[in-house]
């Protein structure tokens, strides 16, 4: 392929350099990148290895949709994640991963959805019971709960006991921070595999398998039916008629809970940190959500019609998205604006700094929640808080429905403000918030 342009590149001494200020947080490195570099640059990690990083919201919209086709999963969630939850939808490729979302699709339809939001606002409004009014808390550690909780009752109903629950999140937090400590430390990867880390966090995955199993069993030998995601994962059929085999059943639950609790729970405290430091924000939700009860108590009207708690949603996975990066490796050389890509490159787009770009966004770093009243869908090529193109993620309707429910229960029950300067971030494989303090007054 001939050279047009070559991708501008940080060198590794440069890495090497600022190698614990990136273990702590990357952000702040990659930023300075980007406004020395521009919107694409080539960073350097090894002698053989680099990175290619991208802020340029065309160049993932063409990635991620327009040419999807020549793009992979990075060995990040197709090697490194695989090995503790499976080969399920999030870490699939291929023809697997087509058969899969097929199948699995149906299953968060709008409609099928509906019949889980009574179960989901009683896992939310048992959550809120921990709160303690007039007393400085992290949110986080319930927003956390409540989040887990959320896709357990949406999955199993009661089929599940809270030792199984309780033992069953912190598996997978557990296996999720494994999973950092080998991404941020590569150079340990030795210790962490012959010193027993890595084979701890495995056996533990395998006892979540196993809790797992039963919970299937006991359901299919009693009969019952509960139309809940369980339910629908086990009577959803491929196109021979057959059904799914139990390992990679185990596989999607799994992938349930990875992905969708901790994204969850990481734009629920943002958002909840975000109204507390814009207190005016907070009666608008409250105002609305009076509106719409005397209308109606159906909830899936109450989602459905608010539209300012959506907005400031919106805005806060704009500011805070949780999902901060997205990898691909291209399978071909390609050529985007310019600049080459031989086979093979290493893709990583920045989320975080897309959404905050001054050439893409008014006054990007604000939080003024008013840019989305007219929904999202006007700033679909710049605005990724749940990807984009085919591999966009499946619960992205489950995921907004939970979080309208739950800040418009918060706000309904408590007026919130803020025990800190300013938001606070931790980068690991999601964008986690830090010392979410926050103060509850409960409304008369």
């Amino acid at each position: 392929m001939k050279t047009q342009n070559t991708i501008p590149s940080v060198p590794l001494i440069k890495f090497l350099k600022h190698t614990l200020e990136i273990l702590k947080n990357p952000l702040p490195f990659h930023h300075k990148n980007f406004e020395e570099k521009g919107d694409v640059f080539k960073l350097k990690i090894g002698f053989k290895n680099s990175v290619v990083f991208s802020r340029d919201a065309a160049f993932a919209e063409y990635v991620l949709q327009t040419n999807q086709k020549n793009y992979k999963k990075s060995k990040i969630q197709t090697v490194d994640l695989v090995k503790y939850v499976g080969r399920g939808l999030l870490t699939a490729e291929g023809e697997h991963w087509k058969k899969q979302r097929k199948l699995i699709q149906p299953a968060f339809h709008k409609k099928q959805l509906e019949n889980l939001l009574d179960s989901i606002k009683d896992a939310i409004v048992s959550e809120y019971k921990k709160i303690t009014p007039e007393k400085t808390i992290d949110i986080f550690p319930i927003l956390n709960d409540l989040a887990f909780q959320t896709v357990v009752k949406s999955l199993f109903s009661s089929a599940a006991n809270q030792d199984d629950i309780n033992r069953l999140q912190h598996i997978t937090e557990t296996a999720q921070k494994m999973l950092v400590k080998e991404l941020r430390q590569p150079y340990l990867g030795w210790w962490f595999k012959y010193g027993g880390e890595i084979g701890k966090t495995l056996e533990l995955t395998q006892e979540a398998r196993q809790i797992l199993i039963r919970i299937v069993n006991e359901r299919r030998a009693s009969l019952i039916k509960e139309n809940d995601l369980l339910d629908m994962l086990l009577d959803a059929k491929y196109d021979d008629g057959s059904f799914m085999e139990e390992e990679q059943l185990i596989d999607e639950i799994l992938i349930l809970f990875t992905a969708g609790h901790e994204t969850t729970s990481n734009a629920l405290t943002f958002t909840a940190q975000l109204l507390a430091l814009n207190p005016e924000w907070q009666e608008k939700i409250y105002n609305e959500r009076l509106v719409i009860q005397k209308e109606t108590t159906n909830l899936m009207d109450l989602v459905s019609k608010s539209k300012i708690c959506q907005q400031v949603i919106e805005e806060s996975m704009r500011l805070f998205p949780p999902v901060y990066f997205i990898d691909r490796v291209n399978i071909e050389p390609d050529t985007f604006n310019n600049l080459d890509y031989e086979a093979g490159s290493n893709l990583l787009f920045s989320v975080y700094e897309m959404h905050r770009h001054e050439k893409l966004w008014e006054k990007p770093n604000n939080f003024m929640p008013e840019r989305f009243n007219e929904g999202s869908r006007k700033f679909s090529s710049q605005y990724f808080p749940f990807g984009a193109g085919p591999r966009k993620c499946i619960g992205n309707n489950f995921a907004m429905f939970e979080m309208i429910i739950a800040i418009s229960e918060l706000v309904s029950i408590y007026k919130v403000s803020p025990n800190f300067q300013e938001i606070d971030i931790t980068p690991l494989i999601t964008l986690k918030p830090k010392n979410a303090f926050l103060t509850f007054q409960k409304r008369s």
